[in-house]
């Protein structure tokens, strides 16, 4: 029978065995650990400065290089400036700012004003009911820059210099309602009128309103015949005559003031 005993002395016969005995155990195998864990090369200790925790004091290290210096103060040179010390706005800006808002709001009102809308207060009561004195209206000054005018128009026109109703400095403007165009024919029948002979509805007359014209008239061109709506206590066309559409400064398209009686004119 052949021996097949590794024989004596071959490197590890004393590892994992009892001193002495030179034979292993089957059940002892505590012996050295695989080669990748137990040894870094055999030259130096095994380095474990990569672990998860080395990773998070890296980490630590790293924040606290960029958002201080380990004490609350800010970093130096990192680029950042904390919430907390912002630089104020100057008061000197703030103004600046406000200064320009309000400037440039009245710009834009004096713009608005001077050309597109302005608002018309009613002086007397010749436009009653439709407008009460007091009342506020708003004037769109460019309706007749893109289209002409039409009967049943209110509008605001520069008081002609016949007109015996307020003085030149008290009234600059009256607000009247045109019932003739250039070349419309005016007449009135039984206290009522007709326009180039036909009856002209007028559904803004308070029931019982009479109209009279002492006499038939006919409109020149570039000029238009107003009346007030209450034609019983009204200076206008039938007093001063028709007049220049030039000197319309726009028609009256809403009151606003009071705010009860808001609508369209």
């Amino acid at each position: 029978m052949r021996d097949v005993s590794p024989p004596s002395g071959l490197p590890g016969d004393d590892q994992g065995d009892a001193p002495g005995t030179g034979t292993a155990r089957p059940g002892d195998r505590r012996g050295p650990g695989p080669r990748h864990l137990a040894s870094n090369g055999g030259s130096r200790p095994l380095d474990r400065s990569n672990g998860p925790t080395a990773r998070a004091r890296a980490r630590t290290a790293a924040d606290a290089d960029v958002s201080g210096n380990g004490d609350g103060d800010p970093a130096v040179g990192n680029g950042r400036v904390p919430a907390d010390r912002k630089p104020a706005r100057s008061l000197r800006r703030t103004v600046l700012e406000w200064v320009a808002v309000i400037g440039g709001g009245i710009v834009i009102a004096l713009v608005v004003e001077a050309f597109l809308v302005q608002a018309f207060w009613i002086p007397s009561p010749s436009m009653v009911p439709t407008l009460e004195v007091g009342d506020r209206v708003l004037v769109n000054k460019l309706s007749y820059k893109f289209h002409d005018v039409h009967r049943g128009d209110v509008v605001v026109f520069e008081r002609p210099p016949n007109a015996t109703s307020g003085t030149d400095g008290e009234i600059k403007d009256l607000i009247k309602r045109v019932v003739g165009v250039g070349g419309d024919r005016l007449e009135t029948r039984d206290s009522e009128l007709y326009v180039n002979g036909e009856k002209f509805d007028e559904p803004y007359l308070e029931p019982g309103t009479r109209t009279d014209i002492n006499q038939p008239v006919t409109v020149p061109e570039g000029q238009v015949f107003v009346m007030g709506d209450n034609r019983e206590n009204s200076e206008d066309s039938r007093v001063f005559g028709p007049i220049d559409e030039d000197t319309i400064v726009g028609r009256a398209f809403v009151k606003v003031l009071p705010l009860t009686d808001l609508g369209w004119l």
